[in-house]
Order: C-alpha cells, then sequence, then structure tokens
C-alpha cells in the first residue's frame, strides 16, 4: 500500500535536514507532501555509513521491541539524478514517524531518525511518552550495554540539552546523537555513525 505522509512531517523532516545553517521564520505552507526534501548538510558524500541495511536494521529492532514496532519504510521522491543518498520515512502513528537516509548502492544506514510532532489534548502526555520511549529503543539498538531506563534517561537528557535548538549533537565514541528540537513543527533525534581519527604514533 502507498504511503502518504503529511505536510507536518514534510515540514518536520524539511527542519531537521537544514540543519543549523539555516533558520526558517515559517514552515512552508503549499509544500506538497511527496515533494522532494533536502539533504541534510551535515551528510557530506564522504560521511560514513552503520554496518547495516535498514532491513537488517528493523529486523533487529522489531526483534528487540516486539510491543513497539517500526513498520516498512517507503522512499521519499527525490529529484535530483546525481543523489548519493536515498532517503525514506515509516509512519509508526499519526504523530510518530522514523525516518533514514541510505548510501546509495549498498543501501547501508548513514542516519536514522525519530520524529515526534506534538499534539495537544488528552493523549499528548501519552503521545510523548510513546515518543521517548521510541527514541529510547533507537539509542538502545547502537549502545547494546544501556539498560531500558539508562537509555530513557540518555535521550531525556539529550532532549534538555537539545531544548529549543534546531541543531544540538553529542558524539559518544563512534556514535553521534542529534537533536532538532522545533517546537509544535517537531521533535526529532538523529543517530549517526562518525569517522573517528587515527591517532599519530
Amino acid at each position: 500500500m502507498r504511503q502518504i505522509f503529511p505536510l507536518q512531517l514534510a515540514s518536520a523532516l524539511l527542519l531537521l535536514i537544514l540543519g543549523s545553517s539555516m533558520v526558517l521564520a515559517d514552515p512552508p505552507q503549499e509544500r506538497p507532501a511527496n515533494e522532494e526534501v533536502p539533504k541534510a548538510p551535515y551528510l557530506m558524500p564522504g560521511a560514513p555509513t552503520f554496518e547495516m541495511t535498514l532491513v537488517n536494521f528493523r529486523e533487529k529492532y522489531n526483534a528487540a521491541n516486539p510491543t513497539q514496532q517500526i513498520g516498512e519504510f517507503r522512499a521519499i521522491p527525490d529529484k535530483t539524478d546525481s543523489a548519493l543518498l536515498t532517503r525514506a520515512a515509516s509512519k509508526i502513528n499519526e504523530d510518530l514517524y522514523a525516518s533514514t537516509a541510505l548510501e546509495k548502492g549498498t543501501g547501508k544506514i548513514k542516519s536514522l531518525q525519530i520524529t515526534y510532532l506534538p499534539i495537544k489534548g488528552p493523549d499528548e502526555k501519552v503521545a510523548h511518552a510513546t515518543a521517548i520511549s521510541y527514541m529510547a529503543n533507537l539509542i538502545r539498538q547502537f549502545d547494546a550495554t544501556l539498560t531500558p531506563a539508562q537509555s530513557q534517561d540518555k535521550i531525556n537528557n539529550l532532549l534538555d540539552k537539545g531544548k529549543g535548538m534546531q541543531f544540538y549533537q553529542q558524539q559518544v565514541g563512534a556514535i553521534r546523537y542529534v537533536i532538532a528540537d522545533n517546537g509544535e513543527k517537531g521533535l526529532t533525534l538523529a543517530v549517526e555513525p562518525v569517522k573517528l581519527a587515527l591517532s599519530e604514533p
């Protein structure tokens, strides 16, 4: 079944991938949901990949989190023929999405994101808690030493430090965590690999 992504998701993804180098006063108002979304400036051509494909990630993630699954990802159209990345997204529920940037050719993951589109009303607290839980699950996929409680503490710490910032990053070993907090337009956690510099002899 063809997945249609709403305007709000397109705006949230756009704000995430524009990073800290640009500030938008207003989200695009007439942007089609399937229009091309520009690439993240921090995903340069030489950026590394995780040694896993999206299929491998989903199998591992869903096996570890049977009550909080991530469904099949659908490609986000890209009008740039020379693009080095493939982008895709998966709708978890009405206010929560997973998305990814993949290396073309190998399909290996360069970036994985969970985006929460805040809601108001009686379901707000539950929706927010669900989003935090998915983000903690994602962190735990890349640091198996963390317990569920520790991964919850880690994401809460990251969100506190990145509160109100369009681009906040924290590197831990070979992993970079990126927080993009755009208020009502969306809150995103991205997990990415980084190249480690070799020590001089």
